[in-house]
């Protein structure tokens, strides 16, 4: 008997195997960051803003990875933008949660800034996580800065312009070469949940 007691044993831990395996559920609620010149009836302003939407969109499982919801498609979802966005920052906050960002130091060791940067096209979405600002406090200060030239990247400074200065060139050779830009701007978080605000660009 002892051989059905191992065969039963590899039918669960092969039946486990493929539930893990099971591909992820797409994320329906994005609100994509683009140059305003991108901007649709389903795009929104953060407050201060002047070059960057917010595009209602999705993920989808072929290349670029994210698509923006067409004016009939947005219309069967049977929401407001203003409920997309509570959404989006809801799907934000989830997916920030299951991330690790990447510090970088200086010789001495001191934390410069953080990033979240990989493949995926929803990085730079991550701004609007509520959590944003609570998360970094302590590691870069309040408030901080949020830049996100690409999709794939979200970038988090000490909210001082020397902690920037170096950097501003490679991010705006960043934002002007990509086919997916997102934002030339600067974004302030502050702990509590708030909406992030425009404060400045780092093309300026």
């Amino acid at each position: 008997m002892k051989w059905i007691s191992v065969f039963t044993s590899f039918l669960l831990s092969a039946s486990g195997l493929a539930a893990d395996s099971s591909p992820a559920k797409l994320e329906s609620y994005i609100l994509l960051p683009e140059p305003k010149e991108m901007r649709s009836s389903q795009s929104l302003m953060l407050p201060d803003a002047k070059q960057t939407v917010f595009t209602a969109a999705r993920e989808i499982s072929e290349k670029p990875g994210v698509r923006t919801y067409s004016d009939e498609e947005f219309g069967k979802l049977g929401i407001s933008l203003e409920t997309f966005l509570q959404r989006a920052r809801a799907a934000a906050e989830r997916k920030i949660a299951n991330l690790k960002p990447e510090y970088i130091k200086d010789p001495e060791g001191r934390i410069r800034y953080a990033v979240y940067r990989s493949e995926s096209p929803l990085n730079a979405s991550l701004v609007l996580a509520p959590s944003l600002g609570n998360l970094f406090q302590k590691i870069l200060g309040e408030p901080i800065w949020a830049v996100l030239p690409d999709r794939n990247t979200l970038y988090l400074f000490p909210a001082r312009p020397d902690a920037l200065a170096e950097f501003t060139t490679d991010l705006r050779d960043r934002y002007d070469g990509d086919p997916f830009a997102a934002s030339s701007e600067i974004f302030v978080i502050r702990p509590g949940g708030t909406l992030p605000q425009v404060v400045g660009s780092f093309g300026d």
